[in-house]
């Protein structure tokens, strides 16, 4: 490992979201010093230690990423800034290449003309499309079918194109779904809204959502509903840490899944909800959306070997019980009953 003495700083782009934080938390705790950068379109400042430097501002400014990169001694970049939602980009690409794919490539330039010569990127399964049935590595074929796929896998061709030609070394991370929260309580609750299906029970759990919608119920799965595998907030951010030791030792460009190799379905997430609860959820069957395969489950085994990542958080229980006391939170009084006025 890098000695603390001599480790420079961490720029993390997207550093005031959701994982964005938690990987903050996991730096600053390992002793690494990060530099946030968020334009808190999402984030949240104070979900960031009291010590960590925060820049508002937007990852594709050209002239804000080489004064950054020049003046506070980067020589490392987590990348996890960018839009993130798989419906929303089949309704507006154009937004999703702008703000994912476009702002990406001013930040490379930017790395590349200051010097900086270890990225982490933070990609997703989305990379793959339909799969087949069974785990998915990485040497299985790329076929995104929604623009947000598409704006991911091309920054990843950058990425390597990048490297060949620039000391640039890079770690793509395929996120698979990200849920739950730290469980020592650091991060502030984000927003109301959002669609992941963990948020989504734990928003009805609370009493702010009338139903769980079932967006098809007619899969090739066990139970008609979609197969996914979900992964510990925590976890990720030490794949993170992981990764950036991995490329400050000399590690050579890599891509890494991010997931526990172990696939749900909807219907079992919101049973394991209930029980975690203490109470029943309504459902409400839906039509399919588009952009949903019918199954997605990681083979992380080269994350393990590689860079000798281990979870310590992988039972679903614990991840939709964290998740749950991380939206609890928010129902401070007063917000809890606007939030229900708006019918979540």
């Amino acid at each position: 490992m890098t000695d603390a003495v001599s480790r420079p700083t961490v720029l993390v782009t997207g550093g005031a979201g959701y994982i964005g934080s938690h990987v903050v938390h996991a730096l600053h705790a390992a002793g690494w010093p990060p530099l946030v950068l968020d334009d808190l379109s999402t984030g949240r400042p104070e979900t960031l230690p009291a010590d960590v430097p925060l820049i508002e501002g937007d990852v594709g400014d050209h002239g804000l990423l080489d004064r950054l990169l020049a003046g506070r001694r980067v020589g490392a970049v987590l990348h996890l800034a960018g839009s993130i939602r798989v419906e929303e980009s089949i309704r507006d690409p154009l937004s999703y290449y702008r703000n994912n794919t476009v702002a990406s490539q001013a930040l490379l330039e930017a790395c590349v003309a200051g010097g900086v010569e270890a990225l982490v990127f933070s990609s997703t399964a989305a990379v793959y499309g339909i799969t087949a049935a069974g785990l998915v590595d990485e040497s299985a074929p790329t076929r995104p079918i929604s623009p947000y796929g598409w704006s991911k896998l091309m920054i990843e061709r950058m990425l390597a194109d990048a490297a060949r030609a620039h000391p640039l070394r890079h770690v793509a991370l395929r996120y698979f779904n990200v849920a739950g929260s730290d469980p020592a309580g650091r991060i502030a609750p984000a927003a109301a809204g959002a669609d992941h299906l963990i948020k989504v029970v734990c928003e009805v759990a609370l009493g702010w959502r009338d139903s769980v919608p079932l967006f098809g119920t007619d899969y090739p799965t066990a139970d008609g509903t979609c197969i996914r595998d979900y992964i510990h907030v925590s976890d990720l951010a030490d794949a993170h840490l992981r990764a950036l030791e991995h490329l400050q030792a000399g590690g050579a460009s890599r891509v890494f899944n991010c997931g526990y190799g172990r696939g749900y379905s909807v219907r079992e997430v919101i049973a394991v909800a209930e029980r975690v609860a203490g109470r029943r959820l309504a459902v409400a069957p839906q039509p399919r959306r588009e952009g949903d395969a019918a199954e997605v489950v990681a083979d992380a085994r080269r994350l393990r070997a590689e860079l000798g990542w281990r979870p310590r958080h992988d039972r679903l229980e614990q991840i939709v019980g964290d998740a749950l006391a991380l939206e609890a939170r928010r129902a401070a009084p007063g917000r809890g009953r606007g939030l229900r006025r708006r019918g979540r």
